[in-house]
């Protein structure tokens, strides 16, 4: 039986997210998950597998259960399937932010881009006004990317404040339409390029993985494979498991 694989995300005040370790990590144990968990002030991110009703579990208990009490109830999830346990062991760590941009103003929670759900990326993307921004390190990117897209060469995401700084001009890129892998390094990215005067920042809900999810392999834009952070190293379109050799891993 293949394994289920959620990928999840939400920004939200969560004060005692250090109280909150334990208990999590006790209850992925008991629903025999394996995978990472990243806890912050601002929220919570992170990749886990296990059985379906393992991962079905798990979800109810962060939208609903009383360990967060009703403040993840808009979770960012996608579902994928893995032929083996992609992961060795399960952690549970406490961050100072759940994707790190390294600037601790920054809160998607207030203001972020216009988000763009995968049906209608393709038309923004093709827009001559539109710069097309990836948001990952440059590894991922030379797995695969979307046509036209700007890469950063970047080797973490803390690093895209200096690229924006040295690369990008709010009087010259006035519509900037940006991804990453499942949305969460563009919640941040285009809070701060908000911030920082750009007019229209776009970015593509649930990112590359809902794409490759909802988008027919013939009407697609995307070109290579995406990298994932677990031993799967890359999928493709239908999110189908795609193993390369030789990935770069973090």
């Amino acid at each position: 039986m293949p394994l289920k694989v959620a990928a999840l995300y939400q920004f939200a005040a969560l004060p005692d997210f250090r109280a909150l370790r334990e208990p999590l990590r006790a209850r992925c144990a008991e629903l025999g998950l394996k995978g990472s968990v990243l806890l912050a002030h601002e929220g919570i991110n992170g990749t886990v597998a296990g059985t379906d009703d393992g991962i079905d579990a798990f979800v109810a208990e962060l939208r609903h259960g009383p360990l967060f009490d009703g403040r993840l109830d808009n979770l960012e999830l996608k579902f994928s399937e893995a032929v083996e346990m992609p992961f060795q062991r399960l952690k549970v760590r406490l961050k100072k932010e759940i994707v790190t941009l390294g600037d601790t103003t920054v809160d998607p929670t207030r203001r972020v881009g216009t988000y763009v759900d995968a049906a209608d990326w393709n038309a923004l993307i093709a827009s001559p006004d539109t710069l097309v921004l990836d948001t990952r390190n440059a590894f991922e990117v030379a797995m695969g990317t979307f046509e036209g897209a700007v890469d950063p060469s970047i080797a973490s995401f803390g690093q895209f404040r200096e690229f924006a700084a040295r690369r990008l001009d709010p009087l010259r890129h006035r519509k900037i339409a940006m991804f990453c892998t499942g949305g969460i390094r563009c919640e941040k990215a285009s809070a701060y390029l908000l911030a920082h005067g750009f007019a229209e920042v776009y970015h593509l809900k649930g990112g590359i993985l809902k794409y490759l999810e909802e988008t027919p392999k013939q009407d697609s834009r995307w070109r290579g494979e995406c990298f994932v952070f677990d031993e799967r190293v890359a999928l493709g379109h239908g999110l189908r498991e795609r193993k390369s050799e030789g990935a770069a891993r973090d």
